[in-house]
């Protein structure tokens, strides 16, 4: 029995998706919304946890470092075997153990690693998604805001992360290591705003804003302490390429998908 947590993530979605055929148990903290059969899991909730988890062999786990220990202990006193941790790779940042961001993912981390579970760690850069919180801007016509235009990142598909995750989850050769999953290529921003242009087929314009105007403009959406740490992961890689990785290739076989193929496969959001 495979356990999925966050099953209303487009990973965990995918994920379930190529896990047909096995025997997988889907959770969330709202799983009426999921339309299809699953169980209640809130990850900020130890009341839940030991449902979810009985009868499970392993795991594959959103970094939500709330309840930790008390999951990691529940997940013990159910023989789970085995723990995939959703992480990020932020968490190799020299300042990780003080940035908001990263220092939640690297409790998790910590806290499952040192437990009985055998524990594999699966380190994505910056999820393609995130583009997404453009959408509404594009939509309507309205410039995206962005206070570092020239940033890069390594825009990964959310299908490659979670083929990634089914490996490490059906294959036992790869499992109980640490994996730093990245997209092809290193883009700025204003790279991604130019390739899904082309993709919608229509410009978008852009403002370059001040980081505290950015914040203060995100503030009804992105707590301060998480719009801090964002504009500091953006600011420490402002013009300056990001490392590139193999492991897509090496866990799925296939090269990283790239943005553009991202910008595709979502066009109906922009």
């Amino acid at each position: 029995m495979i356990l999925i947590t966050g099953g209303r993530g487009a990973v965990a979605s995918h994920l379930t998706t190529l896990l047909t055929g096995h025997d997988v148990r889907l959770a969330s903290s709202d799983p009426g919304k999921l339309g299809v059969p699953s169980i209640k899991l809130d990850l900020t909730d130890p009341t839940t946890f030991k449902a979810a988890l009985s009868g499970v062999d392993s795991v594959f786990l959103y970094a939500e470092s709330a309840h930790i220990t008390e999951f990691v202990t529940e997940a013990e006193a159910a023989g789970v075997q085995q723990v995939v941790v959703l992480s990020t790779a932020a968490v190799l940042g020299l300042d990780a153990a003080d940035d908001h961001l990263a220092k939640s993912h690297l409790e998790v981390e910590n806290t499952v690693r040192d437990s009985t579970l055998g524990t594999t760690i699966l380190r994505p850069g910056a999820f393609a998604g995130n583009a997404s919180a453009w959408a509404w801007p594009i939509k309507t016509g309205r410039p995206v805001s962005l206070p570092f235009p020239n940033a890069h990142s390594d825009p990964i598909h959310e299908y490659d992360v979670a083929e990634a995750a089914f490996t490490l989850l059906t294959e036992p050769r790869f499992q109980e290591r640490e994996y730093v999953l990245s997209g092809p290529e290193s883009l700025t921003f204003a790279d991604q705003i130019d390739q899904l242009s082309t993709a919608i087929g229509r410009p978008i314009a852009v403002n370059h804003v001040t980081p505290e105007e950015w914040k203060q403009e995100m503030a009804d959406y992105v707590a301060a302490p998480y719009a801090d740490a964002l504009l500091n992961w953006w600011r420490s890689n402002d013009g300056k390429p990001v490392r590139l990785t193999g492991t897509v290739d090496h866990l799925t076989g296939h090269a990283a998908r790239s943005f553009a193929t991202w910008a595709q496969d979502h066009l109906n959001d922009f």
